[in-house]
């Protein structure tokens, strides 16, 4: 009689559950995997009888049976390590070298020749379904352990090797139950590492290195508090680079709910090692000769790509015009829609897209386009070539577009003053963003870059006066109506930098400037 172990499957960062089957009956030794596994799962049948063997129990090339394992349902692909636990659990279960109820456990975990359990992708997301599907106990490899903790409700074992597990099933071995935990305490940074955390200014934050740029600086500040969109165009050195990180290191600390978001999409690619949530946003820099598939994620099983990275982050593309047109072109819809769908063959499947596009070019291949001090060499023919390499319909999705010109040095700066204005600046932009959480709570989005069409004019209440100014530049620049949104939540913004509850006419006026900033001219 065959006996069912269950476990989990990631498609894309979304877990599904897996039931094991194992089979095995007198005859020719045969060990088959079914179910449709790819390479990586078909090879698990010598990793499965190596473990096996080095911990001192019998494995199935020494029995004369023929042994069948079935991932069920048979029509997704299995992928990935992470099924070799649950087949030899089941392998030893069926021939009763183990005995236990398997009934409310579920397994997953990658393992080594000699028994040991490795670092598995994709575990979050398989501790949320779990407890979804109410099973008590998730037995998973110990690195991936805290990692799992985040989520309360079912046991979280964490086992250093297969001698461990069976000992665990068998009650002759106790392994602690992993304490559960949202990583309040932990500072960690699965993102890469940024430095100090919200609400401690150091002097390594990148604005204390950046001299003038009043105006740059206060759409950096419009961009962190609402979450738009931010392209600078300015001569090389000017500081674009800079005030992009800057705005990574301005952004308020992630909620539990959008930690938990981008946690899962990071845990499907196996960037978390060893480390409960982080609530740093996550800044992602790609270099501008990454593929259109690297940024937008695909493959023939299908992984996040940069933007899915980036997600409820800052996704900075330095040097914009370089990246390839259809590489720029792919951003469009998730700028739009907030995800992106990725289509196969074999199906398809979305996966989250929420960052904020800060985007640095210059004025002209060599730079100088502009500039009162240098001379530019390129033709007008060069310079035409080069901003169209960036399209209408992506410029149209960029809410705020600066010219950042060259700044001179000034011998008078005060690093104190300075440090003060950073720490002014971070609690304007969180009191901004808790005056957003406040209106939108109910509409399940997080800042006012997220407000649809729909309910745009609920959430952005505006004097007369102001619609008035907004919907006469409207008219006489020639501005699409995506464009009309995009500048009244820019006013929203605005308003709550301002903390006003209507958006003024002076809240309109400022973002009408923030947007029709004519960054292609001299």
């Amino acid at each position: 009689m065959s006996i069912r172990i269950y476990s989990a499957s990631i498609q894309g960062i979304d877990a599904q559950p897996i039931e094991v089957e194992v089979d095995a009956t007198p005859g020719l030794h045969v060990f088959n995997i079914v179910g449709l596994p790819d390479k990586a799962v078909e090879e698990s049948k010598d990793r499965i009888a190596a473990a096996i063997r080095n911990t001192g129990l019998t494995p199935p090339s020494s029995k004369n049976k023929k042994i069948v394992v079935n991932l069920a349902p048979a029509d997704i692909k299995k992928e990935g390590p992470a099924y070799d636990l649950p087949i030899a659990i089941g392998y030893l279960l069926e021939t009763g070298q183990l005995k236990f109820n398997p009934s409310e456990k579920l397994f997953a975990g990658e393992l080594s020749l000699d028994g040991s359990l490795k670092h598995t992708n994709g575990i979050l997301s398989m501790a949320l379904l779990a407890k979804e599907l109410g099973f008590r106990e998730l037995i998973i490899p110990a690195i991936n352990a805290r990692e799992a903790s985040v989520v309360t409700g079912i046991k979280v074992v964490g086992a250093r090797n297969m001698q461990e597990v069976i000992g665990h099933l068998n009650g002759t071995y106790v392994i602690a139950v992993t304490p559960h935990g949202d990583s309040g305490d932990n500072h960690g940074d699965i993102h890469g590492d940024r430095g100090d955390n919200f609400g401690d200014t150091s002097l390594s934050h990148p604005l204390l290195f950046i001299r003038g740029q009043e105006s740059a600086k206060r759409g950096l500040v419009v961009a962190a508090a609402g979450s738009h969109n931010l392209l600078m165009n300015g001569a090389p050195g000017s500081g674009k680079t800079l005030l992009a990180k800057a705005m990574a290191e301005l952004l308020p600390p992630l909620s539990l709910a959008e930690a938990l978001e981008v946690a899962r999409i990071y845990s499907s690619v196996g960037l978390i090692k060893d480390s409960t949530l982080s609530f740093k946003r996550p800044f992602r820099s790609p270099h501008h000769t990454t593929s259109a598939v690297a940024m937008v994620g695909g493959g023939s099983y299908p992984r996040a790509g940069e933007i899915s990275l980036a997600h409820r982050g800052v996704l900075f593309l330095d040097e914009l015009p370089e990246f390839p047109r259809h590489v720029l072109e792919s951003l469009r819809q998730p700028l739009e829609d907030g995800v992106v769908t990725i289509s196969r063959a074999a199906g398809s499947l979305k996966m989250p897209a929420k960052f904020t596009l800060i985007a640095a070019m210059n004025p002209c291949p060599c730079g100088n386009y502009g500039d009162e001090k240098a001379a530019c060499i390129c033709t007008p023919l060069q310079i035409s070539r080069y901003h169209k390499k960036i399209s209408g319909p992506l410029l149209d999705r960029i809410d705020i577009q600066l010219a950042v010109p060259r700044e001179t040095i000034q011998d008078d700066e005060n690093i104190k003053e300075n440090m003060d204005e950073i720490r002014e600046i971070r609690q304007r932009i969180g009191a901004a963003r808790a005056r957003q959480h406040d209106r939108l709570a109910k509409e399940n989005i997080y800042s006012n870059s997220e407000i649809s069409y729909q309910n745009i004019d609920r959430l952005c209440e505006t004097e007369v006066v102001a619609e008035s100014l907004l919907t006469h530049a409207v008219n006489v620049k020639g501005l699409s109506l995506r464009a009309y949104h995009k500048i009244k939540k820019l006013a929203r913004t605005i308003a709550d930098l301002d903390d006003s509850d209507t958006i003024l006419e002076r809240h309109v006026a400022e973002a009408i400037g923030l947007r029709l900033s004519d960054i292609f001219t001299a």
